[in-house]
């Protein structure tokens, strides 16, 4: 069979990125921007041009991310993280690389309840990123840490990405297996992909020679307390909200609002609570900023923060308009087909499968890697041996955890990147190292070497 002229253009795309940022040094939101005008071009999709740039407005986690990125921005404007990271230092400061192993449990546990690995990385490392500067991680290594971290959030019970990739296989296999045996099954996954993360910030740790914070560079635990604590209601005041609405939205939001109702609760939660912290720590930290809470003052501290945010945020918006191109362009039957002719076996296709969304993970974002490709993956690998549970537990965490990892989409990495201030080029090439790491774990999970607990 000849190569599809979809994945031909998907090489196209990925040359025009990288001469246009590479060779060129346009900033990266050009180069995506520029990637999207020839996609529409080699599609012939002129007509929908204005329906793909609409697309990311419609989307509750481009805003989240925008609002997120703004709160970084106040909160290294005032002092209300450096009270947050000094807490953290007077507790892990001891040990080597202690923000780090702060930083993979936390973001990891958060990115677990939001599902989202990009959101987490604005919510949590606001916090964790600034910490690991703090203690001497390189800015991209802080930067890839977070990302990391927060990816696995797609990864690991109970996000969206797990729900979806349960809805490919009860598709497959109807009524055969239960949400709660699939559900074991991911954190039996899970728990591999933590392990590799704690394994790969060790060596990272060893090779950076991060050490720990000198005793009299450590601040005391108390007077910490004492002196921020109304910076230390922060986190607070933004993990609380997206808490509750994980633990409660299934039975008390949706028995009083109904499912609509509670859905859009659980939008306006993660909208919202940047807004109220960045508030907060506004009032908090007035007697802090050069003209206070006066309307110049407010005026002058966002003017700053433009050249900040928006670059960011223009990456991340016209990468959702390529995913939205691609999805319309129903890349996905076309590249099925194409793959299904080689006749691989279970070796081979263990190793292509977590390759092949690591390359889709460039373009597209997990959740719409499982809806369009899903069923054909786990299809594709049970048809050579592997255990139909074992396929769909893998799925998140080859679809959901890379694509925030991957450049040039990287949502993660590039909200990480907004909060370090981290170089692109080096933060990428870190990333990759990360990326590379977890496929590794993957293909060794599909070819058994690697036992999953609870199948």
């Amino acid at each position: 069979m000849n190569i599809p002229i979809e994945l031909t253009y998907l090489f196209v795309l990925l040359i025009t990125i990288v001469v246009v940022f590479v060779i060129y040094k346009r900033p990266i939101y050009e180069a995506m921007f520029i990637g999207f005008l020839v996609m529409v071009v080699a599609f012939g999709r002129f007509d929908k041009i204005l329906d793909y740039l609409v697309k990311p407005m419609t989307n509750t986690l481009f805003y989240a991310i925008v609002a997120f990125l703004t709160l970084a921005f106040v909160f290294g404007e005032t002092n209300v993280v450096k009270y947050v990271i000094d807490f953290i230092l007077s507790i892990v400061g001891r040990f080597k690389g202690g923000a780090g192993w702060v930083t993979l449990i936390s973001s990891a546990f958060m990115a677990s309840l939001s599902g989202t690995g990009p959101g987490n990385v604005a919510a949590t490392g606001v916090f964790t990123i600034p910490a690991m500067i703090n203690t001497k991680f390189p800015r991209e290594l802080a930067a890839t840490t977070e990302m990391a971290a927060s990816s696995l959030g797609p990864a690991i019970p109970p996000s969206g990405t797990i729900l979806l990739a349960f809805g490919v296989l009860d598709a497959l296999y109807p009524g055969e297996y239960e949400l709660s045996t699939y559900w074991m099954a991911v954190w039996g996954v899970g728990l591999w992909y933590i392990l590799q993360r704690a394994i790969t910030l060790y060596g990272f740790i060893r090779i950076y020679k991060v050490e720990a914070v000198p005793k009299e560079e450590r601040p005391v635990l108390k007077e910490t307390v004492k002196k921020g604590w109304k910076a230390l209601l922060v986190p607070l005041i933004i993990f609380l909200p997206l808490f509750l609405d994980f633990m409660f939205k299934d039975t008390f939001f949706t028995a009083r609002l109904g499912a609509d109702g509670a859905n859009a609760l659980s939008n306006s939660v993660i909208l919202f609570t940047p807004g109220v912290a960045t508030i907060y720590a506004l009032i908090i930290s007035r007697k802090d900023l050069k003209e206070g809470l006066s309307p110049k003052g407010i005026y002058n501290l966002f003017k700053k923060g433009i050249t900040h945010i928006v670059p960011v945020a223009a990456t991340v918006y016209f990468a959702y308009c390529l995913s939205a191109l691609f999805s319309d362009a129903d890349v996905g039957a076309a590249l099925g087909e194409y793959i299904a002719s080689f006749n691989l076996n279970r070796i081979q296709l263990s190793i292509f499968f977590p390759i092949f969304t690591a390359f889709l993970g460039m373009f597209l974002t997990g959740s719409a890697q499982v809806a369009i490709f899903g069923g054909m993956i786990v299809a594709g690998l049970v048809a050579v041996g592997v255990d139909p549970l074992l396929a769909a537990a893998v799925l998140p965490g080859i679809t959901g955890s890379i694509d925030g990892m991957t450049p040039p989409l990287s949502l993660s990495m590039y909200a990480a990147i907004g909060i370090a201030k981290s170089k692109v080029k080096e933060t990428s090439l870190l990333a990759l190292v990360w990326a590379i790491c977890h496929l590794v774990f993957a293909v060794l999970i599909l070819l058994g070497i690697l036992p999953v607990l609870f199948i």
